[in-house]
């Protein structure tokens, strides 16, 4: 098995391939019918190849869910999930991210949306390794954890460290996937 930096380039690169495509992510009903008035969800707005998440916003904005993005601040630092209104504006932060200014609101989600380098169908994850969806999965562990992903990005198994934690459901452009 390849370590998680190789994997890591591996996986950015079909990633990266795949979505040139396009293709949409339309929420599957598990996940609307799952959206409640009030709740909070984290999003993020992809980069790098990563799969799109915005029909999720739209389906969370239709159920009166509130939307969060992640504040990051360096790769040491937990990120911190500020509010954002669907036409708030947005900064840019470290790695190439846009995020909510560091003055938003912050919020405890109670599903957050993460994207992915890898996942196998156990619901185990590759991120991008400096471990912040760890941390905030740690630090929220009631929210449901819902990894997005294109199809390419599986993999049979990945190398795991006794902090990474599994997801509850992984959203690709072909299916959803419940471990």
């Amino acid at each position: 098995m390849l370590d998680k930096a190789a994997l890591r380039a591996k996986l950015r690169s079909a990633r990266e391939g795949h979505a040139a495509t396009g293709r949409p992510f339309v929420p599957p009903p598990p996940f609307i019918d799952r959206l409640t008035r009030h709740q909070t969800v984290s999003t993020y707005r992809p980069i790098g190849g990563e799969a799109n998440p915005s029909l999720f916003d739209t389906a969370v904005h239709a159920a009166g869910a509130g939307l969060a993005l992640p504040h990051v601040v360096d790769r040491e630092t937990p990120i911190r999930f500020l509010h954002w209104p669907p036409d708030g504006s947005l900064i840019p932060g470290p790695f190439g991210l846009l995020q909510p200014p560091a003055d938003a609101r912050e919020v405890a989600p109670d599903i957050i949306l993460a994207p992915l380098v890898g996942f196998t169908r156990r619901g185990d994850r590759l991120g991008q390794g400096a471990g912040h969806y760890d941390r905030a999965f740690i630090r929220y562990p009631g929210a449901w954890r819902v990894g997005i992903a294109w199809s390419v990005q599986e993999v049979d198994t990945l190398p795991a460290d006794p902090w990474d934690v599994p997801l509850h459901a992984i959203a690709t452009e072909t299916e959803w996937i419940v471990p």
